[in-house]
């Protein structure tokens, strides 16, 4: 059955690896994103892997205790590199072909980022996880989930959320919140609903570049939105 997409840009935030820890990185979790990913990159779709580090460090958090805005971002931007080389590892662990590559030059540990490289992966059915943001403070990494999918001109970005999709309340304060299957752009604006963080958003609709917004708790909910599925929410031109 062909897919709804030939190449993905997936957003994942450091959260998100964190299982039920307060913090850190849980190994049970990674490798179930690693057996879900794996399960669509052998569908042929090309996956690349944009991944947060608020699991480790958060910027914003750093910069609100009292310290240098642009230092906590750094130092953030090392984070997602540690957890770019647990989800590459794990992705070894399991058989997978995954390149990691930084937007800050480490090359001790990992490749610096090369769009043209990185293309040549993902044209070779390699998984590209993409650490360190832009490599610039006071960008996130929505933002830079939003700049690599445009570089690496993927079909659109998939944001994995710890909900379902993009509701008009929250649904764990509403029960009657209803999740949206589809919104454009100018609707979630209007309506100030949190998709992304503003530049990431801007840079995406500027682009026409559509996010889906689903759960990576939920399993097989990956895979759904790759065959073009009811899955999630669909933010669109």
């Amino acid at each position: 059955m062909p897919t709804a997409y030939k190449r993905i840009l997936l957003k994942l935030s450091g959260e998100a690896l964190m299982g039920d820890g307060a913090y850190g990185i849980s190994q049970s979790v990674v490798s179930r994103i690693v057996a879900e990913v794996a399960e669509v990159s052998r569908l042929g779709v090309e996956v690349g892997i944009v991944i947060g580090g608020g699991n480790i460090f958060r910027g914003m958090a750093g910069a609100a205790s009292g310290m240098d805005r642009a230092t906590a971002d750094y130092m953030g931007m090392m984070a997602t590199i540690m957890n770019a080389m647990a989800l590459g590892d794990a992705m070894r662990v399991a058989g997978v072909s995954a390149r990691v590559q930084s937007a800050l030059n480490v090359e001790q540990v990992v490749e610096p980022y090369i769009r043209n490289k990185a293309i040549r992966y993902l044209e070779e059915g390699k998984i590209v996880i993409f650490a360190a943001g832009t490599g610039n403070p006071f960008f996130t990494t929505d933002t830079a989930a939003a700049l690599r999918g445009t570089e690496m001109e993927a079909e659109i970005v998939l944001k994995a959320t710890k909900v379902d999709g993009i509701y008009n309340a929250d649904p764990n304060k509403d029960p009657t919140a209803t999740r949206f299957d589809k919104i454009s752009f100018d609707e979630a604006i209007s309506r100030n609903l949190q998709v992304m963080d503003a530049t990431a958003f801007a840079l995406c609709r500027d682009q026409r570049l559509p996010i889906k917004v689903f759960s990576i708790f939920k399993p097989g909910a990956l895979m759904r939105v790759v065959m073009g599925e009811d899955e999630g929410t669909l933010v669109h031109i």
